[in-house]
This record gives C-alpha cells, sequence and structure tokens, in this order.
C-alpha cells in the first residue's frame, strides 16, 4: 500500500519533503506539480492519483521517513498535455516553480505557486478548443434574484445576467443551458437551489467552487475588479446592479487567486438586462440537437455542423453564440438576412472573402497571450499577418451595400500601426535565437556584429596599432586571467606608447593592454548576454503597445467574427439551396415544401420528402399528427422548429417559401428516456418537462408535443394526453402555435370539438398486404394504426409478424359477450367486459415490453 499524507509524521521529513507538504497542505483538494529540475513531480495521493489518470510509472523517493514516498513526474516543457487530462477528469492542478537559479541557491530551492489551473481558468491555446468559449461562471443570489457574469478569460468576453421573481431559479438554469460553462462559483448559500444544484451535477458535469460569502463583497475586491478592467473606479466597467457588482467581485478575485496576477483582459461587460433573444431551455437544444447529437455527443448530425463554414476560430465561437441567442427583434434577424442575401448575390464576392477570412488568425486569444505576457515572436507574427490582409477584406466590404456589413467594416480597424512595427521589427524565422530584425535597433545591430565578427575586430585593432606604433610583429593574445591583450618583444620595447598599460612581464617580452581593447573585449565577451538582454526589452515593448491597442483588436476581432457567420450562412445557402423567409409579426409560420436541415444531408439510399407547414394563432393553432413511428412526424415537428429557429438566427432556410412570425421561446417535449441518473422515471421526466411547458408558454411560443402520455397506462395517457392539449389550445391559457404527436388515435374527436384543432396525418400507400409510408404530412386524421407495419420494416421476423396479425385480427373479429336479461351481472364479469373494452382500445404493437407487462397487471388486478 503506497504511502499516503493521512500516514506520516510530518514533523520527521526532511527539509525538502516539509517544502512540499507546505503547499499540498494549503491544497489538499487539489494536484500540486512541484518544479524538480526539468521535472514537475508529485508526491504521496497526488502521485498516487496522477500516475493511474496519466498513466505514469509510479516510482520512489526518499524524504526522511523509513519509507520512501510514492512519486510520480512530468517533463515541464510538455506539462500542458498532462495539465489537460487532469482537468478533463475532475482535478484542478497547482503549478508550484522554482522562483531562483537552483546554480545560485544556498540550500533548499526557493520555490512558489505561480499558477492554480481550473476548468474555467484555462487561457492556453493547447487546451482549449478553438471553436468554443470557454467560460467561467459567477453567481451571485439574494432573495429571489440571481445574478450571473460568464466570463472568458481567453478571449476577454464577460456576460452578465439577472434572473429574478419566482422563477429565477428555472432562470438560472436556462442560462448555464445556453452557456454551458466549464466552471461555477457560488456562495454556500447556493446550495439551497436543489433543482439548479441537481442540473449542475447531472447534466454540466463541470467545476463547481463554493467560495466564502466576503468573496462577493465588491469593497473586499475592489482592487481585483479594477485590475481585471484597467478600470480607475467601479463604475467604469459597466455594472450598475448591486448583484452584478457582487458577481463581479467574486469572478475578479477568483482570477487574481488562480492566475495569481491582475491581469486587464476584460475592457467590459456586456449587460443583458430584459435582452431580446428567443429563450431555448436545456431540453430543446437538447431534442433539437443544435449543438451536439443526442447520441454521441458529437457534432455531426447536428445544425451546428449544417451551417457551419467558418473560417476563422473566432467566427466558429461567434456561431455558437449566434444558434445559443437567436434573436426575436424583426429588425435585427431582418439585418442579418439582407446582409447574407446581398454576399450571395455578389456572384464570385463571397468565395473571394471566404478566401481572405481563412488567413485570419484568432485575434481574441492572441491578445490573450500579449496580455498575459506568454506571447511568443510566431504569435505578434501571426497578428501582423490578420492586419495586413485586413485592408483587403474592407476592400471587398465596401463593395456591400446593406446597412450591417457597412457597419461592420467601420468597426474593423486596418491595425496597420501593429502590423509595421511587426514587420519592421519581428523576425520571420527566431529559431536562430533572433527575434528582432537587422536595422530596427543600432544598439542590437552593433552587439550582433561584435558576435559575428569578433575576431576581425580585434584583427583591426591589430593592423592600427602596428601602423601607430612601427611595431611590426606587435600581435594580440588572450587567456582567462587578462582575457585580450597586446604583446611587444624586447626589441621593440623603445616604441611602446605611453598610453600603452603594462599587465604583465615575461623572459622576452611584455604584455600591455589599452583602454580600447578592455572596451572592445567587454563587447565581444557580454555581446550574447546583452543581445539577449536588449532583444527581451525590445519584444516586451512591442508586445505592450500591442496590448495597449486591446480595445481596438477587440473590436476588430469582433467585426470579422460576424462577417464571418455572415459568410458561413450565405455559403450554406448557396451549397443547400436555401431560401430567405420573410420575417413577420402576425403570428403566422407559413413554410412550404420545408426540409429538415440535417436529415436531408444525411440520408444515402432515399430522397428526403419535404412538407408544407402552416401554423397561426385563430383557427390553426394546434395540429394533431397521428401515425406510427418512423412514418416521419417526429422529423417534420424538429424541422418545422429548426427552421423557425433558422430563420431567427438570420439565417437562410431549408424551404421553397417560408414566412415566420418570432416566437419568444421553442419548448420541446420529443421521445421519453429514463433519467436514471437523477432517479426519474420515463413519465416523471416526461411529465415534468410539460409542466414546465405550460407553465411558461405564451401564445408567441411554438411548442413540440411528441407522444405525451405514453408513459403511463393506456387510459390515464388518452386522458393525460388530451387534457394537455386542450389546455395549451385555449387562448384564454396559452393558445400558442404548437405540433402534437400522438398515437391516441383517440385525439382525432378534438377538431371541431376545441377551437383551432386540426388534424393532420402521415400519407400511407397500401398495395396488396404491404403499406408504405410516404412521409407526407396530410390534412385528416389516420384511418387506423400501422404498427405492425412498423415492426415489419424495424425487421422483426416474419413468423413474429405474421403472428401478430393472427392476434389482431381475433381482436377485431370478437363479438362482446351476450348477457341475456335474466342473468345476474357480477363484479366478475363487469370486470371481464371492461377488459375486453381496454385492450380493443390498445394497440398493442404500439407498447414497450414495460408497458404491456404494466398494462396486464393493471387489467388483472381490476378483473
Amino acid at each position: 500500500m503506497p504511502l499516503l499524507i493521512k500516514d506520516i509524521d510530518i514533523s520527521k521529513v526532511s527539509q525538502g519533503m516539509r517544502q512540499y507538504l507546505d503547499f499540498k497542505l494549503a491544497h489538499m483538494d487539489k494536484i500540486v506539480f512541484f518544479r524538480l529540475g526539468d521535472f514537475y513531480e508529485m508526491f504521496f495521493d497526488d502521485a498516487v492519483t496522477a500516475s493511474k489518470v496519466l498513466d505514469l510509472t509510479l516510482t520512489g523517493k526518499d524524504c526522511g521517513l523509513s519509507e520512501r514516498a510514492p512519486m510520480c513526474g512530468v517533463p515541464f516543457h510538455a506539462c500542458d498535455f498532462y495539465i489537460k487530462k487532469l482537468i478533463e477528469n475532475g482535478y484542478n492542478v497547482v503549478i508550484c516553480e522554482q522562483t531562483e537559479d537552483p546554480a545560485q541557491a544556498k540550500g533548499i530551492v526557493k520555490r512558489d505557486i505561480i499558477r492554480i489551473v481550473t476548468p474555467g481558468t484555462l487561457t492556453d491555446t493547447s487546451m482549449l478548443d478553438e471553436g468554443s468559449n470557454n467560460w467561467l461562471c459567477s453567481v451571485y443570489i439574494e432573495n429571489q434574484e440571481a445574478s450571473l457574469i460568464f466570463a472568458d478569460m481567453s478571449t476577454g468576453e464577460a456576460h452578465l445576467y439577472t434572473e429574478s421573481g419566482k422563477d429565477f431559479e428555472q432562470g438560472i438554469i436556462d442560462q448555464l443551458s445556453r452557456f454551458m460553462p466549464s466552471e461555477i462559483i457560488v456562495q454556500p448559500r447556493f446550495e439551497l437551489l436543489e433543482t439548479a444544484v441537481k442540473f449542475i451535477k447531472n447534466k454540466l458535469h463541470c467545476g463547481f467552487s463554493k467560495l466564502q460569502d466576503k468573496e462577493f463583497d465588491p469593497e473586499y475586491r475592489r482592487e481585483d475588479i479594477l485590475a481585471q478592467f484597467s478600470a480607475d473606479n467601479t463604475s467604469d466597467i459597466g455594472i450598475s446592479s448591486a448583484g452584478g457588482m457582487c458577481a463581479a467581485a467574486a469572478l475578479c478575485g477568483y482570477i487574481k487567486d488562480t492566475q495569481r496576477v491582475g491581469i486587464g483582459r476584460f475592457s467590459k461587460v456586456e449587460v443583458h438586462d430584459g435582452e431580446q433573444i428567443m429563450e431555448l431551455g436545456y431540453t430543446a437544444r437538447t431534442n433539437l440537437e443544435i449543438m451536439k447529437t443526442i447520441r454521441g455527443d458529437s457534432k455531426k448530425g447536428t445544425l451546428l455542423w449544417v451551417i457551419d463554414r467558418t473560417k476563422t476560430a473566432m467566427g466558429r465561437r461567434l456561431l455558437k453564440s449566434w444558434l445559443d441567442k437567436p434573436l426575436v427583434s424583426p429588425y435585427r434577424i431582418i439585418q442579418r438576412l439582407d446582409a447574407v442575401e446581398e454576399l450571395i448575390s455578389s456572384g464570385s464576392g463571397l468565395p473571394v472573402l471566404c478566401d481572405i477570412l481563412s488567413g485570419v488568425y484568432d485575434l481574441e486569444r492572441l491578445m490573450t497571450k500579449v496580455l498575459y505576457k506568454t506571447a511568443q515572436p510566431n504569435d505578434l507574427r501571426a497578428l501582423s499577418s490578420t492586419a495586413l490582409i485586413i485592408p483587403h477584406i474592407k476592400d471587398r466590404l465596401s463593395e456591400f451595400k446593406t446597412q450591417l456589413l457597412n457597419d461592420l467594416n467601420s468597426k474593423i480597424s486596418p491595425l496597420e500601426d501593429i502590423a509595421n512595427l511587426i514587420e519592421s521589427a519581428i523576425s520571420e524565422d527566431s529559431s536562430d535565437g533572433g527575434m528582432i530584425k537587422p536595422g530596427f535597433n543600432e544598439e542590437l545591430d552593433y552587439l550582433k556584429n561584435i558576435r559575428a565578427n569578433g575576431e576581425g575586430i580585434i584583427s583591426q585593432i591589430v593592423e592600427r596599432e602596428r601602423e601607430r606604433t612601427g611595431i611590426r610583429n606587435l600581435k594580440v593574445g588572450y587567456n582567462r586571467v587578462f582575457g585580450y591583450y597586446i604583446e611587444v618583444t624586447r626589441s621593440f620595447y623603445d616604441l611602446v606608447p605611453q598610453d600603452y598599460i603594462r599587465k604583465q612581464t615575461l623572459a622576452n617580452c611584455e604584455r600591455f593592454v589599452t583602454e580600447e581593447l578592455k572596451k572592445t573585449e567587454e563587447q565581444i565577451l557580454g555581446a550574447e548576454e546583452k543581445i539577449s538582454a536588449l532583444e527581451t526589452k525590445i519584444f516586451s515593448e512591442i508586445r505592450d503597445f500591442v496590448g495597449s491597442r486591446l480595445n481596438e483588436v477587440q473590436r476588430t476581432a469582433s467585426a470579422l467574427a460576424a462577417v464571418d457567420v455572415l459568410c458561413s450562412y450565405a455559403s450554406v445557402a448557396v451549397s443547400n439551396n436555401y431560401v430567405k423567409p420573410e420575417i413577420a409579426i402576425d403570428g403566422i409560420i407559413n413554410i412550404r415544401n420545408g426540409r429538415h436541415p440535417v436529415v436531408e444531408l444525411t440520408l444515402e439510399d432515399e430522397v428526403f420528402v419535404p412538407n408544407d407547414a402552416y401554423l397561426d394563432l385563430s383557427s390553426n393553432r394546434m395540429a394533431i399528427i397521428t401515425g406510427p413511428n418512423m412514418s416521419g412526424k417526429s422529423t417534420f415537428m424538429r424541422q418545422v422548429a429548426l427552421i423557425t429557429l433558422m430563420a431567427q438566427i438570420g439565417s437562410f432556410v431549408p424551404a421553397d417559401y417560408a414566412k415566420i412570425s418570432v416566437v419568444d421561446q421553442i419548448f420541446t417535449r420529443v421521445g421519453a428516456s429514463d433519467d436514471l441518473s437523477s432517479g426519474q422515471s420515463t413519465f416523471m421526466v416526461e411529465m415534468s418537462e410539460v409542466a414546465e411547458i405550460v407553465r411558461r408558454a405564451t401564445k408567441n411560443s411554438l411548442v413540440i408535443l411528441d407522444e405525451v402520455g405514453r408513459g403511463t397506462s393506456t387510459v390515464d395517457g388518452i386522458s393525460i394526453a388530451r387534457s394537455v392539449a386542450e389546455y395549451i389550445a385555449d387562448p384564454k391559457i396559452i393558445g400558442c402555435k404548437t405540433l402534437f404527436a400522438t398515437h391516441y388515435h383517440e385525439l382525432i374527436s378534438m377538431e371541431g370539438e376545441v377551437p383551432g384543432v386540426l388534424n393532420y396525418s402521415v400519407a400511407v400507400k397500401k398495395s396488396g398486404g404491404s403499406v408504405r409510408f410516404l412521409r407526407k404530412i396530410v390534412r385528416g386524421g389516420a384511418d387506423e394504426s400501422y404498427g405492425i407495419e412498423v415492426a415489419k420494416l424495424a425487421g422483426l421476423p416474419k413468423k413474429l409478424v405474421d403472428r401478430a396479425k393472427e392476434i389482431m385480427s381475433g381482436m377485431n373479429t370478437e363479438k362482446p359477450e351476450q348477457v341475456s336479461d335474466n342473468e345476474q351481472i357480477t363484479f366478475d364479469r363487469i370486470g371481464e367486459s371492461e377488459a375486453i373494452a381496454r385492450l380493443k382500445k390498445t394497440n398493442i404493437d404500439e407498447l414497450s415490453d414495460a408497458e404491456l407487462r404494466e398494462l396486464i397487471e393493471d387489467i388483472i388486478s381490476n378483473i
């Protein structure tokens, strides 16, 4: 059993190990990387843990105890890979560095913690997905109000949201599901929000830290707030609410405590009070597979996969942001659509612009390196390379007339001074150690000339001195004691000038030095060190100059990202034959020959069947769609939701024509899967999602319901399904646009009984004894169930399918038992009649094994 910290007498460990333990005992919940030479070493508990997670060999080190301390380590120059893996496995890492040169240390080398790496504080590009933001979230709650700040240290973005009222906890969940932060910091009282805590634990799986209440005090963290935002006063950072300042205090304090420096990375906080965006909860995001698939968590097969043709990392991140926050302002939506339309109509202008954008580097994260002083020459060259092509982008954009493209062009700075400075100063290739170009700095050029031509300079001195003194055999030598010296033989002593300084007398000669020779010696011998110091100084000055232009570069980066996303929209529209949607406010959604953007691209052996959809706020509020599984109902409903969402992010849509009235929210209840991790049954999950919909939907929402009531017995399910449909369809309660798919044919009767409800079904082609689903949604309810046909299509054995048909035939032709007038009616007979009636109403082929068992047990218990 490896030796662990809890098992040792700390007072008996060696002095060196005591230094390690001082750091470790202050951070028992983290992995400590302790610098020893060229390695970061881990000991005791950390070594045992890291050896398993990182697949490292567990060795040992003498520590002053009878048993060696468990030890493993990683090379310091390759530590990022290992740190990233530890972070991904839920561990935070403390970097404990040597703070003095071991060669000059007296006793134990001094060490200190230089950084604590946590999921939300990563800035190194090697540890981050270039196409995704890395959000750190700070949450402050007071009474029934929550302030949430989402900050990305790698890009400098910061967003503040406020959620209040009786539903503020659900608001917290909605914001967390939108940003999907890597790490959340909260007060101790946050744990009273059980639903939010459960959501974080079961759905987000992110870092979660509780800070003391004092950390949320703006006065306590005043200096850290000012440092992070490079502000003179807290009022300068743009936050007016008390709760927002409390959240900012904890955020800035946490960054300072983990990074150990107060870097002014953030220029402002973008406040989103009453922001006009579509609400899209976690369930809808998941069911619509916007960012990742339900099965596999992959990008391929998602809406993002379809519409992402971006050329820059900044554009990829912004595209995700736009997908996360669809607009509800018709004006802003139309602005985007008009820009996309003009890009498409530009002909060759679009591919040319896309080609230029492909040369744009990640300005946002490069500037983070600049501000953290970790930028290397190649990083500044990347900045310069981007700056050099910006004029070409601006020239192209100047050809367009739409307001949005003109506005974006005006925000893009040519960054000429940055480009000119870097191009004139920074070498294209610094592999030989030379960061600064020749000709940029006169002193540096002189030193480099001395380094390269030291012998030649000495030779020039020799020739001058021979000519000046007439000493023909004068020569210059070198040794470690005197350095460079002039040697003169006895026969020429009388010619030695008075300015020669005697250093040594030998049998046949004397050695001298001169002021010029000493100065030259100092220059030659100190050139390398001076070159290194001067280049570092010059590079730091250039880097600081670039850092001083943060706001200008940030503004340029944001505009370039937006241009990239609009070009992506346009490219996808051209490739996939999308149309510009008409944006309306009359409540109508009218789609002709709409297509599912993902499914149409993934079909291999068949052609996608397009469908029309029409919903409004009067006589066409709710469409009841009947038909069996695998017939296309769910695809149809999802495509209506996705087309609506695509229109509201400003994208063209897959249809022949689309009129989209903006919706404030999209809700989905699609499918049913057990939430075993949180101990919830299928039916509980289903009802919880329905409850959220009926509680939060408004008349301007779009609701997608698929198989409501399937998680319980048939009679209960039908009752619940109809009750939910009536509730949502009622304009006095909600009355929003709704697509309601169901197996329950009993709901067909709602048309004519409930205003605004119309029946639709999947068209079927019958030929002999076979059935083919045409995947076309038509008016009218389904005339029968095709569960057995679905079973056949799913690949069930023919013998099983044929037997199912026999059973169904017998059930359909069975005559009810006749009871004579004088025959006594017993409770048993009543139960049998009810059982037969229930069986006739049940589509057995559509029940899962669990549902069928439940039905049989229920019938038996009631006979």
